[in-house]
């Protein structure tokens, strides 16, 4: 059995992490104990939210160690097995770590069976057809309750959450607005993805302004990847009883100590607004019905996903600096070599 080898976190970054904030180390492969079972990962999924565990601080899971090999979620295939209901050649995703070879149990959060569909890319699996599409799914369907007629408005619009849900959302009728960095990725939001408009919120002086001309009727769902000075923007667009999917706060992750301030939440008030955050292992019953839709979207073809992808391990601390350095577009995937 070859070595496993991981991505361990080095030091605490400052600011936007460095691939100098992490190290590549080499551990032995641990023998399996009854109920476990030993993967070879195939993808590592680039998420945002890792950030949050870097800092040394707790938040809705515990900080990574120095040292520690590096949490994050990964799709990859059984290769030894002593629980019965997992068999050498089954495919696997779950909240794992970021190294070669895994040992889970039933206790793996967000553990389930992959069952790819033949002609899909396998990739797919950890983006949007994966936690990535299944956030955007439940987040407008659960939180957003979107109906046809409704105008939505999603940050990060062409991010891994945001490039589906944007996609989701015309589908159910809604007019959409994605809110993105740079005329490039207005440019995939528009002629790729569909919106029927875009804001490079870089060249705006006045989002809220920005938002309001080409939302004149108001904002009735927000779908939020970004927080700080964006949301204190869309607070005052938002229409009586508007709903705000509260999903990422990525404006943050860099600058933790110091986050980015929201002065408009009086609007939460005098708007009547609902504003919720989620987390998608607590929607577990709503998951298979994102993963019956949007497999029937990709399969038909007309769904455009999105993928940024880098090969090899040595490739994932990189990879997810370029994330957090917002260079990505669509999913940020790490592909294992073979």
């Amino acid at each position: 059995m070859q070595k496993n080898i991981q991505v361990v976190l080095n030091r605490h970054p400052a600011g936007i992490p460095v691939p100098e904030d992490f190290a590549l180390a080499e551990k032995a492969i641990p023998d399996l104990q009854e109920g476990q079972f030993l993967i070879r990962n195939r993808y590592f999924s680039m998420e945002p939210a890792i950030r949050g565990w870097l800092n040394g601080k707790p938040n809705y899971f515990e900080p990574i160690g120095l040292g520690e090999v590096i949490r994050a979620p990964s799709m990859g295939e059984v290769v030894a097995s002593r629980h019965p209901d997992y068999q050498p050649g089954e495919l696997v995703r779950g909240l794992n770590n970021w190294e070669t070879y895994s040992v889970l149990s039933k206790d793996t959060i967000l553990l389930e069976k992959v069952h790819p569909s033949a002609g899909v890319p396998l990739s797919y699996y950890v983006g949007a057809l994966g936690p990535s599409g299944h956030t955007a799914y439940v987040g407008l369907h659960q939180i957003g309750r979107i109906q046809a007629g409704d105008t939505v408005v999603i940050s990060a619009a062409v991010g891994a959450v945001g490039s589906v849900a944007g996609q989701i959302a015309k589908r159910r009728g809604c007019r959409v607005i994605g809110l993105v960095g740079s005329d490039e990725k207005a440019r995939i939001a528009t002629e790729q993805l569909g919106f029927d408009a875009t804001i490079n919120y870089r060249k705006t002086e006045n989002l809220s302004a920005a938002v309001q001309a080409v939302c004149p009727n108001g904002v009735d769902v927000y779908f939020d990847n970004v927080g700080g000075a964006t949301l204190d923007a869309m607070l005052l667009t938002m229409n009586v009883g508007g709903r705000i999917i509260g999903c990422g706060m990525i404006s943050g992750y860099n600058q933790q100590d110091n986050p980015p301030p929201v002065y408009n939440l009086w609007e939460i008030v005098s708007r009547q607004l609902e504003f919720k955050g989620f987390l998608l292992f607590s929607y577990a019953d709503a998951i298979p019905a994102a993963v019956a839709q949007l497999e029937e979207w990709v399969r038909a073809g007309d769904f455009k996903v999105l993928e940024y992808k880098r090969i090899g391990i040595e490739q994932t601390a990189p990879l997810f600096c370029e994330l957090m350095s917002g260079k990505t577009v669509g999913k940020a995937v790490l592909e294992l070599s073979e």
